[in-house]
């Protein structure tokens, strides 16, 4: 699988632990402190065990200054889209444009209709998350004409007044696995989002980074369009988040932990060596890699052309020469 070359981003995925909520946002300005990316926070209102997720994300946007920020994912049937729109571009305008929002259709249909929402079967929980989707884009779209109306099977709008304008082109990112999910985030979002402790193995990465790459190009995307982002359970070794970047296209790796001492470790030992080893290998051209010539202008390569003498045996041009490709 490929290189999609977008750059490394590292986070820190940290449980809101109601119970521990000064260690959840000292751990979360920690992160920032020690030079990550990214930190997230699991979004489960049905457990009372965890903080309201959009609450600590206000709370911790405050106590921040450059750190992005994430839920980790929200379920799409707790919130109505148009509420959520406002929402999301409210903490990314309060935040200066550090707001992501990672979506997922509501994987745990019995949580959710304990909280009085009823459940969807899965096919349609998929198309309701797209309406979903469809609704907050527009609802962010200040510059399009008129109020908006949607009339979807599961979510309806009626000359909704647009906006506000987020701070910045706030990325959807989707927690997918199955084909119908990868489906929708090739057409329509902007990052894929799995757990690597829910993947079969790491192949399963590449298969649905091609599920997401065929259906992105089916609807006149470019599959570089999608982040492709990662949930680790546990540090694993330079080499192979290296590997991960370089075969499969991560681009986003977060740690679940909120444990100080893990958290500096990561940021300054282990994203260090990963950047180190994705950029020796991004600026080496072999031969025959196209991709690598195409995204390094400028690269030398790794052998010297001869010089044409312009010496000619013969007047037959067997090609034209104006059209022979060129190295940078």
């Amino acid at each position: 699988m490929p290189d999609y070359g977008h750059d490394l981003l590292f986070g820190a995925n940290i449980v809101p632990h109601a119970q521990r909520a000064d260690a959840v946002v000292a751990a979360a300005r920690l992160a920032e402190q020690a030079g990550l990316d990214l930190v997230t926070f699991q979004d489960h209102p049905y457990q009372p065990a965890l903080l309201d997720t959009w609450t600590l994300l206000s709370y911790v946007a405050a106590a921040t200054g450059t750190i992005r920020l994430a839920g980790n994912v929200h379920p799409l049937p707790l919130r109505p889209p148009a509420m959520l729109a406002q929402a999301a571009a409210s903490l990314d305008l309060l935040s200066h444009g550090r707001f992501e929002l990672a979506l997922g259709s509501g994987g745990r249909q019995d949580a959710i209709a304990s909280m009085g929402v009823p459940g969807l079967p899965p096919g349609q929980a998929v198309d309701a998350l797209e309406e979903g989707i469809r609704i907050i884009r527009a609802a962010w779209d200040t510059g399009a004409p008129g109020r908006l109306t949607f009339d979807g099977r599961h979510h309806q709008v009626e000359g909704l007044r647009r906006g506000p304008s987020p701070a910045h082109d706030i990325g959807i990112w989707l927690g997918a696995y199955k084909p119908r999910m990868l489906r929708l985030t090739g057409r329509l979002a902007d990052g894929w989002l799995p757990s690597l402790p829910h993947l079969r193995s790491i192949a399963e990465i590449g298969e649905g980074n091609a599920v997401i790459d065929e259906a992105a190009e089916e609807a006149g995307r470019s599959p570089r369009d999608i982040r492709r982002l990662l949930n680790l359970a546990e540090e694993l070794p330079p080499a192979q988040l290296a590997e991960l970047a370089l075969t499969h296209g991560v681009s986003v790796f977060l740690l679940l932990t909120g444990d100080p001492g893990l958290i500096r470790r990561f940021a300054a030992e282990t994203v260090p060596a990963v950047r180190e080893l994705v950029a020796a290998e991004r600026t080496t051209v072999r031969p025959g890699d196209d991709r690598a010539a195409a995204d390094s202008p400028g690269t030398s390569l790794p052998v010297t052309p001869t010089p044409d003498d312009g010496v000619r045996l013969t007047d037959v041009r067997v090609w034209d020469e104006s059209t022979r490709p060129t190295a940078p």
